[in-house]
């Protein structure tokens, strides 16, 4: 008990202070626990044991992503995963084992060490990606495919350790990699968390739901998560590769959005603890008595991993900033790497006194990327950074706007004619300003956050048009504002009709794709060009939209029917038909002639 409270209190004194600073919550994290670890006010004697239990922090966290991946999706990461994935493994490992080598070490040592400092941080690199809204962007999907066949890779790692050392791995690691069993029993295992998700998970989820208590929905979604984990760490697999797996697995159950609202608590608890324990295993020791040792080690891995990435970026298709931020969020050493360090220690490929000094220099690196991302976010655009959100005054809009690109502003512009004035919030600095230069009232801000919409006056609209660029930041939004507002009208925008069936199920009120009706009216022009009458053109563009509302509706009935094979035969039949009626109409009216009657007109 009072270890949990020195946590929490520590946490609250320092993060806060890093976030005012514009040092970032991990910082203040990892210097909390300096404070309280042994090197500090030796608060807490233990760090290993806290440090073991917080990496489930890391484990929800995964899973968290994981839900944002559906089977699809990550079937189409696969290029990148094991492509991308392993050339930032080799490049990484190829400029780091020569120093190594310098230093004269063993090839063998130089080769695991350079591995080992090769893999970098998931929490770190996952947890500025999402506070920075960057996972969707192509840095994003680039940085986490590479950090997930790092995740994949460690276990070998600690294979290749053992084989290269002259005695055995210590007891104490083998909770982290040692298999029961071998590649058999992992694919099997892997098997059967797929076998599993697909036909009893799901139902137990529903029969757990039906049950409407939600803390017993809460409890099956830890069970879930956590055990699946046990299992791929049993067979000698990573348990966050495991917890991710699991995530993917349940992306398209309608559950989806229940079960990251109740891990989120528990995943951000368990990571901040997670980087604290970091904090605390720093041995800042060797800082006094090996301080160059210290200091160009760190400079040398930092600044060769840096350089390995950026040079990859051509190869991953990133450029410009987004290439040089890739380089800097993956430019630490990864928690992996001390389990890693530890085992090579353990089977003497690694004298003990490099590990100790080269599981520092991963520690310390862990600091360095917040730093960076300062100096980097100060270079690319000093007159933004960290800009805070506009204090919003009139709090009484009958709408709320949130985005203000192509869709919003044609959105505005007409309530604005009707007399209708919208409190409209853009997350983007560029455009904000840019559209006050032309007289609108546009606020600065995240409109997903919950203390802006309550200042705007999200309690008291009358309609909440959701126009923002991301996809599934406008589904996240959706159903967050019916699950806090459920009497609130909401109107979206849609980007393709996967995610206007995404936006149905989060109970939005209207939903318009924002190309269907702009298709339809060059469709209509096009055909008027070849001959067709104005009446006939309107008149298939009419049964195309139609037709296409009908699919959208039998689609969606079937993705809830969780049977694919079925929908994708309903989709193609729909689609036959309707060009075989078309057809039959076209003949028809050719036999009768061309219709006349507002033919003429304007419409």
């Amino acid at each position: 008990m009072t270890q949990a409270i020195l946590f929490l209190l520590a946490a609250l004194v320092f993060v806060p202070l890093a976030v005012r600073a514009g040092l970032g919550s991990v910082l203040g994290y990892l210097v909390a626990g300096m404070v309280i670890g042994p090197v500090g006010f030796g608060l807490v004697s233990d760090p290993t044991a806290i440090l073991h239990v917080s990496e489930l922090g890391v484990v929800l966290m995964l899973f968290v992503i994981g839900l944002e991946l559906e089977p699809q999706r990550l079937w189409a990461m696969r290029r990148i995963v094991f492509g991308g994935g392993a050339l930032q493994m080799l490049v990484c490992a190829a400029l780091l084992m020569p120093v190594g080598l310098l230093m004269g070490w063993s090839w063998q040592a130089s080769l695991v060490a350079a591995l080992a400092l090769a893999l970098s941080s998931t929490a770190i690199a996952v947890a500025i990606l999402q506070e920075r809204n960057l996972m969707p962007r192509p840095v994003g999907q680039t940085g986490f495919a590479m950090l997930l066949f790092q995740d994949i890779a460690a276990i070998p790692l600690l294979a290749l350790a053992a084989v290269l050392g002259t005695a055995a791995p210590a007891a104490p690691e083998a909770s982290h990699g040692a298999a029961h069993g071998g590649p058999l029993l992992q694919a099997a295992a892997i098997a059967g968390v797929i076998v599993f998700g697909r036909f009893v998970a799901y139902p137990a989820m529903r029969f757990v739901a039906r049950i409407n208590v939600r803390e017993l929905f809460t409890g099956f979604a830890l069970l879930l998560v956590l055990g699946v984990a046990a299992l791929m760490e049993y067979v000698g697999l990573s348990m966050g590769l495991g917890a991710f797996l699991a995530g993917v697995l349940l992306a398209s159950s309608e559950y989806r959005h229940a079960l990251e609202n109740d891990i989120l608590p528990f995943k951000g608890l368990l990571l901040g603890l997670f980087f604290i324990a970091v904090g605390m295993s720093m041995q800042l020791g060797l800082v006094l008595t090996a301080p160059v040792q210290v200091i160009v080690g760190l400079l040398l891995v930092v600044g060769l991993k840096a350089l390995g990435l950026w040079l990859l970026g051509p190869l991953v298709k990133l450029a410009g900033q987004q290439r040089a931020l890739l380089a800097i969020l993956l430019s630490q050493v990864g928690e992996f790497a001390f389990v890693v360090l530890a085992a090579a220690k353990a089977s003497s490929v690694l004298p003990a006194d490099t590990a100790d000094l080269l599981t520092l220099i991963a520690a310390l690196s862990m600091v360095t990327t917040p730093l960076l991302l300062i100096a980097f976010d100060r270079w690319t655009c000093p007159e933004t950074d960290n800009r805070p959100a506009d204090t919003i005054e009139e709090a009484d809009a009958p709408v709320l706007l949130a985005g203000f690109g192509r869709y919003g502003q044609i959105v505005a512009r007409t309530l604005l004619s009707a007399g209708i004035k919208p409190t409209v919030i853009d997350h983007d600095a560029d455009t904000v300003d840019s559209a006050r230069r032309f007289g609108f009232k546009v606020h600065f801000g995240d409109a997903t956050q919950p203390d802006l919409l309550h200042a705007a006056g999200v309690g008291t609209a009358r309609a909440f048009v959701i126009a923002i660029d991301d996809a599934a930041q406008a589904t996240r939004l959706a159903h967050e504002l019916h699950e806090s507002h459920p009497g609130l009208p909401i109107l979206a925008r849609a980007f393709d009709a996967v995610h206007e069936m995404d936006l149905v199920d989060a109970h939005v009120h209207h939903v318009q794709r924002e190309v269907l009706e702009s298709s339809l009216r060059s469709a209509r022009a096009t055909l008027e060009l070849l001959g067709f009458d104005r009446f006939h053109a309107r008149q298939i563009a009419d049964d195309f939209r139609r037709h296409t509302e009908s699919a959208v509706k039998q689609a969606q009935l079937a993705r809830h029917e969780d049977d694919r094979d079925d929908l994708i035969k309903r989709m193609r039949e729909a689609r036959e038909e309707f060009e075989r009626q078309m057809q039959d109409d076209l003949a028809r009216q050719r036999q009768h002639g061309p219709a006349r009657g507002w033919d003429t007109q304007a419409d």
